[in-house]
């Protein structure tokens, strides 16, 4: 087992005897020392490629033995990247949107695992630029940049749709007390503060911003999908969590008026599955050229010759393309929307960004499909664990339907009708 993981994780990842509740899992110290700051959109990249070149190297390992990845989420945060949406004003890079999904993809090509993990902290940071005031902003951001990492307790299990809350909280003087039940809690476990989305007496959804160890909040390690396997998207407990007034951020603004923020949380969802697709057919590459033995009929001396096997990868290469090259334009229009969010600024971002969904979707599915087909029968031994680009493609595309998204694309051209305004669109 890998050093990278520690005590309290490797007892919590453990399965759990039967008739027994889970036990919490505490939090991770806040960095000792502040994060780098990204001073371009070059230098992103660049870092996003030498920390994915470390990330890469113990994936298979680390999702083959469910290892969180605690060190790995340590230089990410550390490398600058989780503040690459920070206003300028507040002394943060403000990349292009097109930039910032790049660098998803990087890192996902490496370990998706590790690039989900982001995402939901790079959403809120977008977020908080939309609805908080001047004094919350600076306070917020300041934090970010020092390296603190949000998490997420957002969505709940057992709701009829995935926009429907229970979890609420009440006035407690300077304090809101938070209470509920969340599940598909993406960074809470590995987080420094736990945006919370809980509705105030109105029915209003806020993100209450918690301490990790905040008194009543517990966070189990009890994430069991067969993909993204260490994301460690389980369950976050609420039990009267104090949350300070300064921490509460009204969300939902960024809903009532046209605004970026769920175009902005989806295409990072894009991202990801690129950076699943750009490492499967990698891995063909790889895998065709140094160990596939050619097909009996054809005559050839090497697999890589074979001119099915050259069509196919091929064809796959340019569909990576021409999702990486949506993922591109929607990260632009998503710049014009945050620029001036105008009604129709904001519905071409969310339609590239549907448009660049669909793609990921279909060639992270394909191309984690196709690798074993072409790669042949010894692609799918034990030792090469290839099959976790299956596994996380198929786990991540389930995140919103790519069939919605198809009727978004046609209710737009066919009928001119806007894309709904929340954080799956």
């Amino acid at each position: 087992m890998s050093t990278l993981q520690t005590e309290d994780a490797v007892t919590a990842s453990q399965p759990h005897p039967a008739n027994t509740t889970p036990r919490g899992v505490p939090g991770y110290p806040r960095p000792a020392q502040p994060a780098h700051i990204i001073q371009s959109d070059e230098e992103a990249i660049r870092v996003a490629t030498e920390l994915a070149a470390q990330f890469v190297l113990t994936a298979a390992e680390r999702d083959r033995d469910r290892i969180l990845p605690i060190t790995e989420l340590d230089a990410f945060s550390q490398s600058g990247l989780w503040s690459i949406n920070v206003p300028k004003r507040f002394g943060g890079p403000e990349v292009s949107y097109a930039t910032l999904a790049k660098v998803v993809q990087i890192i996902a090509a490496a370990d998706p695992s590790i690039s989900q993990i982001s995402q939901n902290h790079l959403g809120v940071v977008a977020a908080i630029r939309t609805v908080s005031d001047e004094a919350q902003q600076r306070e917020l951001f300041a934090q970010v940049l020092s390296g603190v990492r949000f998490g997420n307790a957002f969505s709940e299990f057992g709701s009829k749709r995935a926009a429907d809350f229970e979890t609420r909280f009440v006035d407690d003087g300077d304090h809101v007390l938070v209470s509920g039940k969340k599940f598909y809690s993406s960074g809470a476990l590995l987080a420094h503060l736990v945006p919370i989305v809980a509705l105030d007496d109105q029915g209003r959804a806020w993100y209450a911003i918690a301490d990790r160890d905040a008194p009543g909040l517990t966070v189990i390690d009890d994430w069991s999908a067969f993909g993204q396997r260490t994301t460690a998207s389980g369950t976050v407990l609420l039990d009267n969590v104090r949350v300070p007034k300064t921490h509460l951020v009204p969300g939902y603004k960024g809903y009532e008026a046209p605004s970026a923020d769920g175009a902005i949380f989806q295409i990072v969802q894009v991202a990801i599955d690129s950076g699943i697709a750009e490492a499967a057919i990698n891995e063909t590459i790889r895998f065709v050229r140094e160990k596939s033995r050619p097909w009996v009929d054809s005559g050839l001396d090497r697999a890589s010759d074979d001119p099915y096997t050259i069509q196919r990868v091929g064809d796959l290469t340019l569909r990576l393309h021409a999702a990486e090259a949506l993922q591109e334009k929607a990260g632009l229009w998503i710049d014009r929307a945050v620029a001036e969010p105008t009604a129709e600024n904001v519905a071409k971002a969310q339609i590239a960004v549907a448009e660049a969904k669909v793609l990921s979707t279909e060639i992270a599915i394909e191309a984690t499909n196709r690798l074993f087909e072409l790669a042949g029968t010894r692609s799918t031994l034990a030792e090469h664990n290839l099959d976790r680009h299956w596994r996380n493609a198929r786990t991540h595309t389930l995140h919103d339907p790519v069939r919605w998204k198809y009727a978004i694309l046609g209710n737009y051209a066919l009928n001119g009708v806007n894309p709904p305004l929340h954080a799956w669109s």
